[in-house]
């Protein structure tokens, strides 16, 4: 089983997306000294296959999900946070969220472009400033939670309770659904 060499997420931008690592740098200390980050495997970046290679319990296991809804010409974003063993409620809850008609996830084409991240590494910390941040209110009930880290090789370790913190993060109850 590899392991994890967790570190404080100051020290481990050099293995962070760009984008993650200037919006680290940005946050206050109080947040940012409650959050680590670890190299990985990129070939176990999928949460499932993460828990299992390096023995992470599923249930702290946190995806972030780019959605995009419409409301005539109009198109806008956000980013929803959910537990991995819950799903994402696109069509009732998130429709009513962001105001619009329809709601689906974002082409992965389209998501990596605009967060500047790859795909299956896409994480809340360093999204467009514009973009609301959902949070299942379950996400910050688990005292440890690992997410993307903008790459595929590497992860974002934070309580739960912390992305309650972090900028233009609204946390809803019942965002989403056992699975």
């Amino acid at each position: 089983m590899p392991t994890l060499e967790r570190v404080p997420a100051l020290v481990a931008t050099g293995f962070l997306a760009i984008p993650v690592a200037q919006a680290l740098v940005a946050l206050p200390s109080a947040l940012l000294n409650r959050i680590e980050a670890a190299p990985i495997d990129a070939d176990l970046a999928d949460t499932a296959a993460f828990s299992e290679a390096y023995g992470f319990p599923l249930d702290g296991g946190a995806n972030c999900i780019i959605v995009l809804g419409k409301r005539g010409d109009e198109v806008r974003f956000a980013a929803c946070v959910v537990l991995a063993s819950t799903k994402l409620d696109v069509n009732r809850v998130v429709k009513k969220l962001l105001d619009v008609r329809k709601a689906s996830f974002a082409p992965m084409d389209q998501a990596v472009e605009l967060t500047g991240m790859e795909y299956g590494g896409i994480t809340p910390i360093g999204l467009p400033a514009s973009w609301p941040v959902y949070v299942d209110a379950r996400v910050l009930d688990a005292p440890d939670v690992v997410i993307g880290a903008g790459l595929r090789g590497a992860k974002v370790f934070l309580p739960g309770a912390v992305l309650a913190g972090l900028p233009g993060v609204t946390v809803v109850e019942g965002l989403a659904t056992a699975d």
